[in-house]
């Protein structure tokens, strides 16, 4: 049998770029991750049977009865709720955004909050109920 001799070549894989690439995920994620649940304590309206399956990986943006804005659990001002919002749309162009508007809240801050987010082109934007048992 006739042996092959191969070319000694260096075959190996820089691993440099790639840990640098998990290292900005890794920051984004952790940096994101808990803009996604919220802690607000809200009485959500309820509305019929049947659930949309939503994406449970949106901005849960809040309205309590008092009126005040939240994201995540940040209160913040209507403008700085569309600011924070469209930073993160830079991470992800295809974000969902839920706003959870207590019942008690009134209709206008809720709206008002929807259309911000709307003028400042985000397509995908719900409300959140519950279901009415």
């Amino acid at each position: 049998m006739a042996r092959r001799r191969y070319r000694n070549s260096d075959a190996s894989i820089s691993l440099t770029p790639m840990i640098d690439v998990m290292t900005v995920l890794l920051a984004v994620f952790m940096v994101t991750t808990p803009m996604m649940t919220t802690g607000i304590d809200l009485d959500l309206p309820k509305a019929g049977h049947s659930t949309i399956t939503g994406n449970d990986h949106a901005i849960q943006i809040s309205v309590n009865a008092a009126g005040q804005y939240f994201l995540s659990e940040m209160q913040l001002s209507p403008e700085e709720v569309v600011k924070k919002a469209v930073a993160m749309r830079g991470e992800n162009p295809q974000l969902t955004i839920m706003i959870n508007g207590d019942k008690s809240a009134d209709y206008g801050a809720v709206m008002s909050i929807m259309g911000k987010l709307k003028d400042a082109g985000f397509q995908r934007v719900g409300l959140r109920t519950q279901l009415d048992s």
